[in-house]
């Protein structure tokens, strides 16, 4: 799994499954923009869907197809479970981060504060105003998709645009392009927003055998 996908999405979870109560078109400027998706990120709950990934260098060409289900239940509880072309895991109980790469036997732990700082994963815990960290404008109608677009407001963080796309009141695309131009794009499908999620899908025991890099229990 690349860096990209590793650290924003990641960072990203707590964007997800925002409701869409009235069209993007009357988030007009900034301020507004910022403000309806600040709104919804507070009312945000637990989410599942499935995803595809696509990842492409600087030049357009694809460089990485993968695909497999996200879950997700605040505050700072998520799940994405990796199925092809590899499976791979990297899940969050709200204190640790466990990155599980089956084919290598490897799992890398982290607290969750000293994988999310100066990201946008600040919103995972309510802890930030979006405006604070983003600046949020509408960039229209792609595709049939309304989108937003949120540049960081800091430069160190490994990414530099994000775009979200929503359509028939869900988010369905996500958009991102890092420091390199190297981007990544995300389709969300059988999206299930609040769903009932059990606990154990947040949880994480490595398995006998594989290699642990970083501090499980510290």
């Amino acid at each position: 799994m690349k860096l990209i996908t590793r650290s924003i999405l990641i960072a990203l979870v707590g964007l997800f499954a925002i409701p869409f109560a009235r069209s993007v078109d009357e988030a007009a400027h900034s301020a507004e923009a910022g403000a309806w998706l600040q709104k919804y990120l507070a009312g945000f709950g637990s989410f599942q869907a499935d995803f595809r990934q696509r990842s492409s260098n600087s030049t357009g060409d694809r460089t990485q197809e993968s695909s497999g289900t996200l879950y997700l239940q605040k505050p700072g509880r998520f799940r994405w479970d990796y199925r092809e072309p590899n499976h791979q895991l990297i899940v969050s109980d709200g204190a640790k981060i466990w990155l599980y790469d089956v084919e290598l036997e490897q799992v890398t732990v982290k607290t969750v504060d000293e994988s999310l700082s100066m990201t946008p994963a600040l919103l995972l815990a309510g802890k930030s105003n979006i405006t604070d960290s983003f600046d949020v404008t509408r960039v229209g109608n792609r595709e049939g998709i309304d989108w937003l677009e949120l540049i960081p407001r800091r430069t160190d963080t490994d990414f530099v645009q994000l775009r979200l796309g929503f359509g028939n009141g869900e988010l369905k695309l996500m958009e991102l392009k890092d420091k390199l131009q190297q981007s990544t794009r995300i389709e969300f499908s059988d999206i299930r927003r609040n769903p009932r999620l059990a606990g154990d899908l947040f949880t994480f025991v490595p398995p006998p055998g594989v290699d642990v890099i970083g501090a499980p229990h510290g």
